[in-house]
């Protein structure tokens, strides 16, 4: 099940530099509330892409409910709930203001792994 794939380990640094870059220079209503969110799910994919061996489909889908799930938070107020509206780390991770668009963001990014890291059937010995 563990794995270190370089090529989604590289992919992960890359997309957390223009993640950061985004944040830090881009403040329009596009780029970085919806291509931001677009990237992010690509980010988490690559990320535990580099450790595990798990396959395409599976991991995708794991990844837009995760997404699914802290938009969710956000919408029940995660942050205030736990007690955390004073952390601003937690503020950023976890979020704050729902959006259904951001779930559509998710999705598309989700889609675009999917279409570009096309699942392959697992060897037997790969499955879990």
């Amino acid at each position: 099940m563990f794995k270190f794939q370089k090529k989604y380990f590289f992919l992960t640094i890359g997309l957390l530099i223009t993640e950061i870059l985004i944040a830090l220079y881009i403040h329009d209503r596009i780029i970085r509330p919806y291509i931001g969110d677009l990237l992010v799910v690509i980010l988490i994919y690559t990320f535990f892409k580099s450790f595990l061996n798990v396959s395409v489909t599976r991991m995708a889908l794991a990844v837009l409910l995760f997404s699914y799930l802290v938009e969710a938070g956000q919408y029940f107020g995660l942050v205030y709930l736990l007690g955390l509206e004073d952390y601003k780390i937690a503020r950023i991770i976890i979020g704050v203001s729902f959006e259904w668009l951001d779930l559509i963001a998710y999705t598309a990014g989700i889609i675009l792994v999917l279409t570009f890291d096309k699942p392959r059937p697992m060897k037997a010995t790969e499955q879990n």
